[in-house]
């Protein structure tokens, strides 16, 4: 039996609140992240990931206190990330209630990071987030909320952080991100067919068919979405039964 594919909401937040812009630009609120944690764990998501987009910018701590509270409402699993640089601060988010940490500009700059929290951890709570944009016939990896190229090869990204034991990548794509155009399905391909470890699509979504494209087409494990669910263009019980109707293993919603 094929394992069921995920719907995740995912929150990003900048302080306090959840925001959402697009390509990560012109951010404008979108609500409290404790109470949309909770309305998606009741409308039947299979996780939560939340992230403070501008930690690493920023230099603030990680949002310990968001994690906590959130946790507190979930019976769904809860990923977590933003500024996370070291064990330590890994430790913290986990300790505060996540199953899943994430890590992205630390990793780039020191991969041996995602090694040290596997050990720690366990691989299956270490999520590797690549911003990605295109860039020639490929795609750049970006860090720093995505506002600088590092000059490495997304794809090639993924498999070393899949070997330094990433236990699933979160792939997002900065060009569809907030545009609601459709996911980046070709990046996404290219990620999963290099990795032995589940990929999380991300960027781009708007109607049912994104999602069924990202899964069949883009073998995505699941796909993570924002403003359509933020703003309630999408339903996650509408999506799931439109995807169970063409075929594509889901949990009931």
């Amino acid at each position: 039996m094929s394992l069921a594919r995920r719907i995740i909401p995912c929150l990003d937040t900048d302080g306090a609140r959840v925001v959402k812009g697009v390509r990560f630009a012109d951010l404008r609120d979108a609500g409290d992240p404790v109470l949309l944690a909770a309305r998606y764990d009741r409308e039947g998501a299979d996780e939560v990931v939340v992230l403070d987009i501008a930690a690493t910018r920023d230099s603030r701590p990680t949002f310990v206190n968001t994690i906590r509270r959130a946790a507190r409402e979930l019976s769904i699993p809860l990923t977590a990330g933003g500024g996370i640089r070291d064990l330590s601060d890994a430790r913290a988010v986990v300790e505060a209630g996540a199953d899943k940490v994430t890590v992205n500009t630390a990793a780039v700059r020191d991969p041996g990071l995602l090694t040290t929290l596997a050990d720690a951890l366990g691989a299956q709570a270490v999520v590797l987030a690549i911003d990605a944009r295109r860039a020639g016939a490929g795609w750049e990896v970006c860090v720093r909320g995505g506002r600088e190229p590092c000059g490495l090869d997304a794809v090639a990204w993924a498999a070393e952080g899949a070997r330094r034991q990433a236990g699933e990548i979160l792939l997002t794509s900065i060009d569809r991100d907030g545009t609601q155009s459709g996911f980046d399905v070709d990046l996404v391909a290219r990620v999963a067919d290099a990795v032995p470890v589940p990929v999380i699509a991300s960027g781009g979504a708007r109607t049912p068919e994104d999602f069924l494209r990202v899964f069949e087409t883009g073998h995505a494990d699941a796909a993570l979405a924002a403003s359509i669910f933020h703003d309630d263009l999408l339903a996650i019980k509408q999506l799931k039964a439109f995807l169970a109707s063409r075929g594509v293993p889901v949990r009931a919603a």
